[in-house]
């Protein structure tokens, strides 16, 4: 085989093998251990705690809603945020409904004892009326400005005119060598 085939096959090789490996690793990760908010299309699976909003407003007030639980019973309830704890009672059939105005903004989760799902609230910044929000600005959430493809279409591109150069290259070199311009002796 000639080495402008095998330089060509190498160039193909690599393209196959990197652009998919680039355009994984440009994707946003989430950061690791950090509690995930459910997607905005989340649809609760039937259980014994439920929140009537999944996304407010700071300063606004949620319900929850537990069901399944013993009668005249009190129902522990963790908060994955400050206050960090409530505590709810049922009637005779096993019902309860509490009141909650979140403190600070960011996720939330509710979990009930005894209870085999939970339940998530995210607390979003109240909007001021020139555009800016309430609340402190720490920094940790930035405005998602581009696009996270522009890295695999460059590595991609650039492998593909590299390609393009050798096949053109070895186009050069076959004819050169065809009309015997390529022999020196």
């Amino acid at each position: 085989m000639r080495l402008s085939r095998i330089i060509m096959a190498l160039t193909a090789g690599l393209a196959v093998v990197l652009a998919p490996t680039a355009a994984g690793a440009a994707q946003p990760q989430p950061a690791l251990g950090a509690p995930q908010p459910p997607p905005d299309d989340y649809v609760p699976k039937p259980g014994c705690l439920k929140v009537n909003r999944t996304t407010i407003k700071i300063g606004e007030t949620v319900v929850l809603r537990g069901t399944g639980f013993g009668p005249n019973q009190t129902v522990d309830i963790d908060v994955s945020r400050a206050p960090g704890h409530l505590t709810a009672e049922t009637n005779a059939a096993g019902q309860f409904t509490v009141s909650f105005r979140p403190t600070e903004i960011g996720n939330y989760t509710f979990t009930a004892a005894g209870c085999r799902f939970s339940a998530f609230l995210k607390v979003l910044p109240k909007k001021k009326h020139d555009g800016g929000h309430d609340g402190k600005d720490d920094g940790k959430h930035l405005p998602v400005t581009g696009d996270s493809m522009g890295t695999p279409l460059k590595v991609g591109g650039g492998l593909v005119g590299a390609g393009a150069v050798l096949m053109l290259g070895s186009l050069v070199w076959r004819r050169r060598n065809r009309f015997g311009m390529g022999s020196t002796r």
